[in-house]
């Protein structure tokens, strides 16, 4: 752990959430949407994507766009399994690790995420841990649909900094994509890069084991 350090920034996706974007890519070429790897990645995403998770457009946009580009009829249920499939679970450890560390740090959580994701992530922690959502877990909560800017703008760290009156040197912020990381990296805020395969019970807080 990095001396110094104050207040943690978490991402969701494949730090606190294990998820697979294959899974997703699968469903979707099961129902029809052959090109979506051309259409959605993990570093780099089309607009339609970008504006759903600013929320730029809403859940029936974003369904009826993909609709539109299948190349067989699908459900709106359909395309909601699919874009959900990527989702898997919340290991107990790093939920447990999260409760720790709130005793001597101020916790927040910074994703980019969409409507129809949140929902989604907030059930799977309901019927698996009884928990109502992530947001328990911290101080605060920044999702990039909610607030309209998303990960690696500048803005948003900014806007995190600010609004809790952070110190950069003594914020740690933790993330999967080097982009992400690059981005707070600018601002002096302290960064945990989780390359593949890392993961926050094994590999950073192995002494809160």
């Amino acid at each position: 752990m990095i001396k110094g350090i104050k207040h943690i920034i978490f991402d969701l996706g494949g730090v606190l959430i294990n998820i697979d974007y294959k899974l997703t890519e699968q469903a979707f070429k099961a129902a029809g949407i052959n090109n979506f790897p051309e259409l959605y990645s993990q570093l780099h995403q089309s607009s339609l994507f970008d504006k759903f998770e600013m929320g730029q457009i809403g859940r029936s946009e974003f369904i009826s766009s993909l609709q539109k580009v299948a190349a067989a009829p699908v459900t709106e249920a359909q395309v909601i399994h699919a874009w959900n499939a990527m989702l898997l679970d919340f290991p107990v450890r790093r939920l447990q690790i999260l409760q720790q560390l709130h005793l001597y740090y101020d916790l927040f959580l910074l994703s980019n995420t969409n409507e129809i994701h949140e929902a989604a992530f907030n059930e799977i922690l309901m019927q698996s841990r009884s928990i109502p959502n992530i947001g328990v877990f911290f101080d605060k909560v920044y999702f990039s649909h909610r607030i309209g800017i998303r990960k690696p703008m500048k803005e948003i760290f900014e806007r995190v900094l600010t609004e809790n009156g952070l110190k950069a040197a003594e914020t740690l912020f933790i993330d999967d994509s080097p982009q992400h990381i690059e981005g707070a990296k600018l601002l002096g805020i302290q960064t945990i890069y989780l390359e593949k395969g890392m993961t926050i019970e094994g590999d950073v807080f192995k002494a809160m084991q």
